[in-house]
């Protein structure tokens, strides 16, 4: 088995452990984080429904700036989703960080989305 095949199941057997336990209502939606080696993507989904209410990446025009993959880039898109989740009537989210380590741009993504008025 490579290294890299194991972090990969590693961060599976994580994801599983946790969706779990975080479920999406309507009145208080799941926050999902994904994170490649370039971009940086979340969206704010309803579970009972399985309906995305409104999602953000570092490949939209509007997030774009100088670095997708960094914890800068991170911080855009936990703004943008936290400007977006607002609009569409969501205030209180459940933070899935989809079997990631709570570090770097997970944290920063989580933290730009607090500081925008999302409460988790």
């Amino acid at each position: 088995m490579s290294k890299s095949n194991g972090k990969k199941t590693a961060r599976v057997r994580r994801k599983a452990h946790i969706r779990k336990r975080v479920r999406g209502t309507a009145a208080r939606p799941r926050l999902s984080v994904f994170r490649s080696a370039c971009h940086i993507y979340a969206q704010v989904v309803d579970d009972v429904s399985g309906r995305t209410l409104v999602a953000a990446n570092t490949l939209q025009p509007s997030v774009q700036g100088e670095g997708a993959g960094n914890i800068e880039g991170a911080k855009r898109v936990g703004v943008a989703i936290a400007e977006r989740a607002l609009a569409a009537g969501v205030s209180s989210v459940v933070f899935d960080r989809n079997g990631f380590l709570y570090h770097g741009r997970v944290k920063a993504l989580a933290d730009a989305a607090r500081e925008g008025g999302l409460k988790f």
